[in-house]
């Protein structure tokens, strides 16, 4: 039996789970009401920068694939420009979130299939290298 400390919206709970191999566990009861509350740690400052999204190459490595849904902001390249591994190319938001796309290596733009104001979806190729 393992003891673990649960944390659901802000209010942490002390559980414990029992390995039962190839059976159906149990579900348990919910905890008591007046159960004892463990005090929860403050939560670290989040950063103000937009999170950085690496854009997914497909399996030939010359598309730059939309990681999520969102539409674009800004875009840093155009056809013919030659870019470095960890390069800026362009700015995905979703979720009221910035996702800067960037290079996961060396190439040449060959193609770009969007432009600020761009709806995507998760799997559109937005930029093709040569």
């Amino acid at each position: 039996m393992k003891k673990y400390v649960i944390r659901v919206n802000g209010t942490a709970y002390d559980v414990e789970v029992e390995e039962v191999g190839d059976k159906p566990a149990a579900i348990p009861a919910p905890p008591a009401a007046h159960a004892p509350k463990v005090a929860a740690k403050p939560e670290p400052p989040q950063s103000k920068d937009p999170a950085p999204a690496v854009g997914v190459s497909s399996d030939s490595n010359k598309q730059i694939i939309a990681p999520m849904a969102g539409t674009i902001v800004k875009v840093f390249v155009n056809p013919g420009d030659t870019v470095e591994n960890g390069d800026v190319l362009l700015v995905l938001e979703a979720m009221k979130m910035e996702n800067d796309i960037i290079a996961a290596h060396k190439g040449k733009i060959e193609a770009l299939h969007v432009e600020a104001g761009s709806i995507v979806n998760s799997g559109d190729v937005m930029i093709t290298l040569e």
